[in-house]
């Protein structure tokens, strides 16, 4: 399956006293982009809630850090499918800062009834959407 880059700039607020990106808000640059990888392929999340009443949720997370992002480096992070599955798939992630891997991460989201949260299949429409 082809791979999704999404740009990101590192601002102060992602950064810890030091001028280095807080572990964590590699977190928030993965789902940035797997937002856009939907949304680039015509999933929009909040339409895709009020059409069939599903959501995707974040069920289990992996993060392996390699080197440190700055203030004002501009980084490319990757979304990829690992593995699909009827309610759920595995997406693996990386932050490039040009040809220097920073971090990967692996993070399984689900599919789930937006009112309950009761685990579902993904729709049809969002299967087709990223298989293209």
């Amino acid at each position: 399956m082809s791979v999704f880059a999404f740009p990101v700039r590192v601002y102060w607020e992602d950064t810890d006293a030091g001028g280095v990106v807080f572990y964590a808000n590699y977190l928030k640059f993965f789902e940035r982009a797997r937002t856009e990888w939907l949304r680039a392929a015509g999933v929009g999340q909040q339409q895709l809630r009020e059409d069939t009443g599903t959501m995707f949720v974040v069920a289990e997370v992996s993060t392996r850090y390699l080197s440190a992002a700055r203030l004002d480096d501009m980084l490319s992070i990757t979304v990829q499918i690992e593995e699909q599955g009827a309610a759920s798939m595995v997406i693996a992630q990386e932050a490039w800062r040009g040809d220097t891997l920073l971090a990967q991460g692996r993070i399984r989201i689900g599919c789930v009834q937006a009112e309950t949260l009761k685990p579902c299949r993904i729709p049809k429409q969002v299967l087709q959407a990223i298989a293209r």
